[in-house]
């Protein structure tokens, strides 16, 4: 049901969304009307292991209500293949056909998550964005990377005044050391996995493996209370949380090493994709470690490319602070669908974030 016949029968249109991770379910419904005024209906956030499959899940957040679903989009962490995804981190496979069935034949669209991120970017108000390098404005593609789980990318594909999000898997790629002592990290990691992509280290437990192998070089002691929050809680939020706070140099050196990696694969997908219209960098992890950021290897690294160097120096680099950013990707996805587009595209005229629009819902509130 588009807006318009919503508002003939006197109700605004409902839309399903959701972000569909290894840990955590996001899911949210917003009204459409006619004008096109989305408005935040309600949201939940569930267990992703306590549940069989999405359909489940999906099942619980609306039996609290009774609301018809004219369209829904989710964000997955995993690629979508033949309409159907086999997730990352959950024993879960979602086929659309079936989603839009359990809807009452609402038309659903399934994205990566790391493409719901891309979309949603596009969305954001200034206040939800920190420019880590300005860079020359200008038109063109822009990459989204961003460590969690896993190391999800994606790009914004810029063709004419439109911009697409096209999902990738690049965070698989095989890691390609910089210096020595990545030379000596990726031994270690070759020893213990074989073969080593770059989510072995560009995300939360990539930063387990960096903290493990300077433990094991340096042989230097790291607090008790630091060894036994790790064992007792996430240990990738702990080393982050010691580095911060300078409570533990190997934590630091860990962080600073993971940053150099990240920064590195950051330009190798600016460089793949070409994305002179800037590089957003998302996820939990970078936003903890935002206070580490401005000097850190990560800009040397992301701008270290040899004779692109001057290139490199010239694109925006913005940290993306919404964790609900999938979510909002995930909405306008579902709200294009009501008008018929299959493929989400946002037309607008490339601008610097600066002079950014506001998404026109709002910031969501947490669920967490």
């Amino acid at each position: 049901m588009t807006p318009e016949a919503a508002a003939r029968r006197g109700a605004a249109a409902h839309v399903l969304a959701g972000d569909i991770g290894g840990t955590k379910t996001a899911l949210a419904i917003h009204a459409v009307d006619a004008a096109g005024t989305v408005t935040l209906v309600r949201d939940r956030t569930f267990a992703s292991r306590d549940y069989a499959g999405l359909e489940e899940v999906i099942a619980a957040f609306l039996v609290e209500r009774d609301e018809r679903i004219a369209s829904a989009a989710f964000g997955i962490a995993g690629p979508v293949v033949d309409d159907a995804v086999i997730t990352t981190n959950l024993p879960w496979r979602i086929e659309r056909r079936r989603l839009s069935e359990g809807l009452g034949g609402a038309p659903v669209r399934l994205m990566n998550d790391l493409e719901s991120t891309a979309y949603g970017a596009l969305f954001l108000p200034p206040d939800d964005v920190v420019t880590l390098s300005p860079g020359v404005a200008r038109p063109g593609h822009r990459a989204v990377i961003a460590a969690g789980t896993g190391l999800g990318q994606a790009f914004l594909y810029h063709h004419g005044d439109h911009y697409t999000p096209v999902a990738t898997e690049g965070g698989h790629a095989d890691f390609a050391p910089c210096s020595p002592l990545e030379d000596d990290l990726l031994a270690f990691l070759r020893s213990r996995f074989g073969r080593v992509s770059y989510e072995r280290i560009v995300s939360g437990p990539g930063l387990q493996n960096v903290f493990h192998f300077l433990d094991e070089r340096l042989g230097r002691p790291v607090a008790p209370e630091i060894r036994a929050r790790m064992a007792h809680e996430d240990p990738s939020a702990v080393i982050g949380a010691a580095a911060v706070a300078g409570a533990s140099p190997t934590c630091r050196e860990a962080v600073d090493l993971f940053l150099s990696v990240y920064g590195a694969q950051a330009g190798n997908l600016a460089l793949t994709v070409m994305a002179t219209g800037g590089v957003y960098v998302a996820g939990g992890i970078v936003a903890k470690l935002l206070p580490l950021l401005p000097g850190s290897a990560f800009m040397h690294a992301f701008v270290a490319k040899g004779r692109y160097e001057a290139l490199m120096s010239e694109i925006p680099v913005w940290v993306i602070v919404n964790p609900r950013t999938a979510l909002i990707g995930a909405v306008h996805a579902a709200i294009a669908l009501l008008a018929g587009d299959a493929s989400p595209r946002v037309r607008r005229r490339p601008r610097s974030l600066t002079d950014r629009r506001a998404h026109r819902t709002g910031r969501s509130r947490g669920t967490d």
